[in-house]
């Protein structure tokens, strides 16, 4: 009777093996290069740019606004430098995916719209790119003395924050004129109660806690005033203008109130000129570009 073989198990790979793994191996090496080089295959199509406009409108215009020149809780698209990419595919990526930590959602997740097929994604990136402005837009103020206004004179800090510096009662301004217009900024500076900014505690869900003010009156007589950071049916969370947080039971208050009228003063020509504010968004600007 023959002995059955014996096979060795640390026995060599073939030579064609071998390379097999080699190029494999190579492939995978190369795929955020493949990846980062991705190009629209609609690029050149007018037609699918005109589509691409029609897919704006149902799924992104309610946060991005009509033109895609920002809305209350999505960026501006038609700048030439996007804070989270500027290629093909990490628009497409983020489009598709979603941005992780922002209100941003994945394709088809938000109630916003319908999901979208892959053809459908690529005719909004052809939109995009038709009403891109090809060149950064120039700050026209002093960066420098923009920062020691935020700083300083201006009392922006007391409320806000840049760079974790700062205030938390409003919203921090770190990235905010990579998302922003010039005329939305100038807005919220002047007429800050006309459009309320989103809060930035629970960013991902579907509609965020605005900045609204909040006024509490405790059984004891004790007042409080500052914003709404989460409220249901039976709570109320808020920040105080000393940027300390409450969370009240509503049956234990004696009143309280919301209102969409912002803590935020309105800057008026006498307590910041125009060219003072141009120097502040000059340095929020500056802030981020880096």
């Amino acid at each position: 009777m023959t002995s059955s073989p014996r096979y060795r198990l640390h026995a060599p790979l073939p030579a064609v093996c071998v390379l097999t793994l080699l190029f494999v191996l190579a492939a995978f090496a190369q795929l955020p290069t493949l990846t980062a080089q991705i190009r629209n295959p609609l690029s050149r199509s007018a037609t699918a740019a005109k589509a691409g406009e029609y897919e704006f409108r149902i799924n992104c215009a309610f946060c991005h606004g009509l033109g895609a020149r920002g809305g209350g809780r999505g960026p501006d698209l038609t700048r030439a430098h996007l804070l989270h990419g500027d290629s093909d595919a990490d628009l497409f990526r983020n489009i598709n995916q979603g941005i992780p930590g922002t209100a941003m959602p994945a394709n088809g997740t938000n109630g916003q719209g319908v999901g979208m097929t892959d053809e459908e994604i690529w005719q909004i990136i052809a939109y995009l790119r038709s009403i891109q402005i090809k060149t950064p837009s120039k700050p026209r103020g002093n960066p420098q003395h923009g920062k020691e206004l935020f700083y300083g004179d201006g009392h922006c800090s007391s409320c806000h924050m840049v760079e974790g510096k700062g205030g938390r009662l409003g919203p921090d301004l770190s990235s905010v004129a990579a998302a922003r217009t010039l005329n939305s900024l100038i807005e919220s500076v002047r007429n800050p109660s006309r459009r309320l900014a989103w809060g930035l505690t629970e960013p991902t869900k579907e509609f965020a806690q605005e900045y609204e003010t909040v006024r509490i009156v405790k059984r004891n007589g004790e007042r409080i005033t500052g914003v709404t950071l989460n409220e249901d049916q039976f709570s109320i969370q808020m920040m105080d203008m000393t940027g300390h947080i409450h969370l009240f039971d509503k049956n234990e208050l004696g009143s309280w109130q919301t209102s969409r009228e912002s803590l935020m003063p309105a800057y008026t020509q006498s307590m910041l000129s125009d060219q003072e504010l141009r120097d502040i968004i000059a340095y929020l600007m500056s802030v981020a570009a880096n």
